[in-house]
């Protein structure tokens, strides 16, 4: 009887020891990141902008979508051709480079980056514009719904939309969406389903369908002067 249970003392030691071994530990920690991004850019500015010394401006930040990466063998993109073929905007525009096929806009990167050539050039900081084709459309959306204090309008072209968190827009941003109905790299119902969502809110927001095309409508769109006359008659409150 006494040998029977000093084995199961026995036994109940090695279990316990075993029960305190596996037991999960949960530590506190704290790490301050420090992350750089170099970040090639275009700005356009209008013709005035050295004359009117005085006056104030709104800048647009163009976001591209993955055609306008550079290519292997590449440096850097080359302007894009709205810059340069004699068109004349109303605004500064600023077009940042990505440069990653496979990876999405580091957001916070251009967010640097707009507030860097913010600060060094005339801007009227209630006309900060927002726009962005396909990838770069999906960071538009991204960028609108954290920094939901710093533009005064917004324009997506065919981008992929976070419909559960369009409620973090700021809700007197007036939003225009454009989307080919034949898209069949970022489904038309992205921009669809985003926009009902937000007209559900109370939102001031628009869709432009294009029945005829599928995702490559950024011509269309950004040949349409009519844009850059919307664009400049916002002003944040």
């Amino acid at each position: 009887m006494i040998k029977i249970m000093k084995i199961t003392a026995l036994l109940f030691f090695a279990f316990q020891m075993l029960s305190c071994a596996s037991q999960s530990t949960v530590i506190e920690g704290h790490l301050e990141t420090v992350v750089t991004k170099p970040m090639d850019y275009y700005l356009y500015y209008p013709e005035d902008y050295e004359v009117q010394t005085t006056k104030t401006y709104g800048i647009l930040l163009f976001l591209h979508g993955s055609g306008s990466i550079p290519k292997k063998g590449q440096d850097k993109m080359p302007p894009p051709d709205a810059l340069i073929d004699g068109t004349e905007y109303p605004f500064l525009i600023l077009v940042p480079q990505l440069q990653e096929p496979t990876k999405m806009w580091n957001t916070e990167a251009v967010m640097q980056l707009l507030d860097t050539v913010v600060a060094q050039n005339r801007i009227d900081e209630k006309k900060i514009y927002l726009t962005g084709l396909s990838r770069g459309g999906a960071a538009a959306w991204d960028l609108a719904i954290a920094y939901p204090e710093k533009f005064a309008a917004l324009a997506v072209v065919c981008g992929m939309a976070p419909t559960p968190y369009a409620h973090w827009m700021d809700k007197n941003l007036p939003i225009k969406v454009f989307h080919g109905k034949k898209d069949s790299i970022i489904p038309y119902a992205e921009s669809e389903e985003m926009v009902h969502r937000l007209k559900s809110l109370g939102y001031n927001v628009s869709l432009t369908s294009y029945e005829h095309y599928g995702h490559a409508i950024w011509d269309v769109v950004y040949k349409d002067p009519k844009l850059y006359k919307w664009f400049k008659n916002q002003k944040k409150m």
